[in-house]
């Protein structure tokens, strides 16, 4: 992840005399790390784990650190935030016996080593500390970890929610898109006085297009030097993709047979095969919402001997995933050029 204030000139909007980023053409990039802080703070600090459950009292006190990079990048109203935080929280705990007298008191530290928006889609690690290991305080430990733990990995759920709406810009993103709208309301109300007809017409317009709203379409094309049957069989091959990506695949070579790579991130099907010539299949990532399905659609050409070129096509990829991050469409494609195009050319010697 780039850091707050490093990214690239030509996309970061530098400061202009009257303050404004025309269209949001340019990113506008927020620091976010503070907004962070206080945002992890009041969700975590002052959490009741367990009140007096088999004897127990378990709670956090307060987050004792907050350290990273948070910010959010905002063009054209698309938002693209980036963190990676490492957070610690103090907490406390107690067992009483049978007659609510005081067995032991203890302090301990829950830390989160690492919350990023790479990994926006999974729990992040959690460890429990407590500062004495003894047979209660290990109890309490224990009790700290396996009921607190889904309380606080729910509340950083909330946090990357927040973030993927925009952090503390979502208020001002909000407003400007309402301004328009409202702007507009007398001259929309007089056009409806006046040609009611054409503004149904409009209306259904819209809807049509609706339906398109929120996917994408990737498109590469990439140079091989190999033969479009070698390329072919790689890519159809579950023991070579175990190779080059490092990673768990299971890949049926018949027409309509499933498909599972990147450890079963990926999974789909095969739609249509023609050896050297042609692959179609169904695409699902484990992170979008259910029920989205997306096409990939790679075709190869052998323009000389030796030399394949292969044009995909990937449709109907979601702009944002299950949790609201707004990056799958530049993952994905980051994903086909750097984790498998590349990989293939150095591990497999096929470079031009």
């Amino acid at each position: 992840m780039a850091k707050y204030g490093e990214g690239d000139k030509r996309w970061i909007v530098e400061d202009r005399p009257d303050g404004a980023n025309v269209h949001n053409w340019h990113w506008a990039e927020t620091d976010c790390l503070e907004w962070s802080r206080n945002f992890l703070n009041r969700a975590l600090s002052n959490l009741t784990i367990l009140d007096g459950e088999g004897n127990l009292f378990v709670k956090t006190k307060k987050i004792e650190k907050v350290e990273g990079e948070a910010y959010v990048n905002v063009r054209k109203g698309k938002i693209i935030p980036g963190y990676e935080l490492n957070v610690s929280i103090s907490w406390e705990g107690e067992a009483k016996d049978d007659d609510g007298v005081s067995l032991l008191k203890v302090d301990g530290l829950v830390e989160i080593p690492y919350i990023s928006d790479e990994n926006a889609d999974e729990d992040p690690e959690i460890r429990v500390i407590v500062k004495d290991e003894g047979p209660i305080g290990k109890r309490l430990k224990d009790a700290m970890w396996s009921k607190g733990k889904p309380v606080i990995e729910e509340k950083v759920r909330t946090f990357v929610q927040s973030m993927a709406k925009g952090g503390p810009c979502k208020e001002e993103l909000e407003a400007k898109q309402a301004a328009p709208k409202n702007s507009n309301n007398v001259g929309q109300a007089v056009k409806k006085e006046v040609a009611a007809p054409s503004v149904v017409e409009k209306k259904e317009v819209k809807k049509e297009a609706k339906k398109k709203e929120g996917f994408k379409t990737i498109t590469l094309t990439e140079k091989f030097s190999c033969r479009a049957k070698d390329l072919f069989e790689i890519l159809m091959d579950e023991n070579r993709w175990k190779g080059f990506t490092q990673s768990n695949a299971r890949i049926n070579k018949e027409v309509g047979g499933e498909i599972s790579i990147f450890d079963g991130s990926v999974t789909g099907k095969n739609l249509e095969l023609q050896e050297g010539k042609l692959i179609v299949q169904k695409w699902r990532f484990g992170s979008w919402p259910d029920g989205i399905d997306s096409t990939v659609r790679l075709t190869f050409d052998q323009p000389e001997p030796g030399v394949t070129v292969v044009k995909l096509t990937h449709t109907d990829v979601p702009e944002e995933d299950r949790y609201g991050n707004a990056t799958v469409v530049e993952n994905t494609e980051r994903g086909w050029r750097d984790l498998i195009f590349h990989k293939i050319r150095a591990v497999f010697g096929f470079g031009i």
